[in-house]
């Protein structure tokens, strides 16, 4: 009998497997880049500990195992900035990327009021782009991370009435 994989808040208690996750799972963007200090791989655990207390954190959970992360914010002029989506390798390609980001997109606007959602990717990373793409995301501009890496950035309206806060 198989598992389904489910989507939830994170809990303090996820701090560990989602770090590990994602140092796993951004070693392709490092390779991509020939760049093994992108933010994702040296972030401590104690930043990541502070984002989940903090962020908007969703998990995606095979049983007891994390198998993907998202997280985000939303600044004072209602503009949400997700990032670190990631999701282990061995489940890519099945829709959990797009599930984590819709409950983010959910929380974030329904919740805490965003207006806009902001996410950005590497300029070489084509499977984020097709994602982010394929989910409404358009590019908006470029820049460049603090690791030197060309990043693409992409934004998506919330549209009115389109998601209902929750008690």
């Amino acid at each position: 009998m198989g598992m389904s994989v489910t989507i939830s808040v994170a809990s303090e208690g996820d701090a560990e497997q989602i770090f590990r996750l994602q140092y796993l799972c951004f070693q392709g963007e490092a390779a991509l880049y020939g760049n093994y200090r992108i933010a994702p791989l040296v972030q401590s655990l104690d930043s990541l500990r502070a984002e989940v207390a903090a962020d908007c954190v969703f998990v995606a959970r095979l049983g007891e195992e994390v198998v993907g992360s998202v997280r985000g914010r939303v600044d004072a002029d209602g503009t949400a900035a997700i990032g670190r989506l990631c999701v282990h390798p061995r489940l890519q390609g099945h829709g959990i990327g797009a599930r984590l980001l819709n409950a983010a997109e959910n929380a974030l606007a329904g919740e805490h009021g965003a207006t806009t959602f902001r996410l950005h990717t590497g300029h070489r990373s084509e499977g984020n782009l097709r994602l982010y793409r394929r989910v409404g995301y358009e590019t908006v501009g470029t820049s460049e991370g603090d690791d030197g890496v060309p990043m693409i950035v992409l934004e998506k309206r919330v549209p009115a009435g389109s998601y209902a806060a929750t008690a």
